[in-house]
């Protein structure tokens, strides 16, 4: 799918509703919103506007989870909507989300279980953390081609719940360094839509959140992307083998590991 890069500018603000400046290599538009009423207005009339409302969804969602605190006149930042987006389908986590990197390309999609190729390694991947412990656990199972199962554990400290789930899944991808096709079996929409969208997004428009702010577990996200590096992953999630795993992490949490 093609992502194309925008500019975002407020220049003005009036009983609540922020005037915003879009602009691609060509043109400018004008919209107004309503952080706190959620109400968004189209201003201009041109092409980039009609672009805008045709992918309305991605521009709401994206002004919605933009903090209220960010929204002044002033501020200034870059942001990237996906031409053709099947928004709904990526967040279905019935789906299977795919992410290829072979042949110096980056291109995710969304395919239906039954189109998966069933024949491949796979990792189900989980982690646990306890922040007032101030410690946790990350947990994988990685399945060959003959069914022939590898378990790891290990105990984490200093690390939040979502840099677990990061560091779970990069510990089992760097023992897959020569496996070209993979699926990723987790329960973590952080990693399944930070590897297959956020972090593609953030290519292009330098690394900054729609906050304008550097993402968290940066330096995580861009080791995640490097070992993805001419693999082809997908990714989708298992209710019944993550209880197994929360189990696992449990046990490592208490100062065991196990590997088989």
């Amino acid at each position: 799918m093609k992502m194309i890069l925008f500019t975002m500018e407020i220049i003005d603000v009036e009983n609540s509703k922020y005037k915003i400046k879009i602009t691609n290599d060509t043109e400018c538009s004008l919209i107004e919103f309503d952080p706190l009423k959620k109400e968004l207005y189209f201003i201009s009339d041109n092409a980039l506007t009609i672009y805008l409302k045709i992918n309305e969804y991605q521009l709401r969602k994206m002004l919605h989870n933009k903090r209220i605190d960010t929204y002044y006149v002033g501020f200034y930042v870059k942001f990237v909507l996906t031409d053709g987006k099947d928004v709904a389908a990526f967040n279905d986590r019935s789906k299977i989300v795919v992410l290829d990197k072979r042949n110096n390309k980056c291109d995710s999609y969304v395919i239906d279980e039954n189109n998966a190729e069933e024949k491949t390694y796979k990792i189900f991947t989980d982690a646990s953390y306890f922040e007032k412990q101030r410690y946790g656990g990350i947990a994988f199972i990685i399945e060959d081609l003959k069914g022939n199962y590898s378990l790891y554990t290990e105990k984490v400290e200093e690390m939040g719940s979502s840099q677990a789930e990061l560091e779970a899944a990069i510990e089992a991808l760097k023992l897959l360094k020569d496996i070209e096709k993979i699926r990723i079996i987790t329960d973590s929409q952080y990693v399944r839509k930070g590897l297959t969208e956020w972090l593609p997004i953030w290519k292009l428009n330098g690394f900054k959140t729609v906050n304008g702010e550097i993402p968290k577990n940066m330096d995580k996200w861009i080791n995640f992307d490097k070992s993805c590096d001419k693999k082809i992953l997908n990714f989708n999630g298992y209710k019944d083998i993550l209880t197994i795993l929360r189990t696992l992490s449990a046990i490592c949490m208490q100062g065991k590991q196990l590997k088989i």
